[in-house]
């Protein structure tokens, strides 16, 4: 459905070791910056990346906007939702856990990065 994703930050390296740590947790490796300063991971099939803005405004989220993060269990969703945490991301809407949808149960986990972008782990519950 999509290439790739790319948040913006003002503070590379600040992100890197957010990012680093969240990504350990899904099993991925560091990422690595490439010669335009950009960080990028590869993992899955995807692609995320970091930059500072080409336009050299200040980075900012995106109000509305939610990235959303595969995740293979409850497990791993708690266990990358407090690396996050430790690692400089806010923990927001309720705690991890499971969300009724009309699609079925969902295991959500929240957090915001620290440039203020909202990431959510999520779990499909298996029926």
């Amino acid at each position: 459905m999509f290439s790739h994703v790319m948040v913006g930050s003002n503070d590379l390296a600040r992100s890197k070791t957010f990012y680093d740590a969240l990504f350990a947790a899904l099993g991925a490796r560091a990422g690595m910056q490439d010669d335009k300063g950009r960080v990028l991971y590869m993992h899955d099939g995807a692609l995320f990346m970091i930059t500072a803005p080409i336009d050299g405004q200040p980075a900012c989220h995106a109000n509305g906007g939610t990235i959303g993060f595969r995740m293979s269990g409850p497990e791993q969703a708690d266990a990358w939702h407090r690396a996050g945490v430790e690692h400089g991301g806010t923990a927001i809407e309720e705690a991890p856990g499971v969300r009724t949808t009309p699609f079925g149960g969902l295991y959500l986990a929240y957090l915001r990065d620290p440039d203020g972008n909202k990431l959510c782990g999520a779990y499909r519950v298996p029926a």
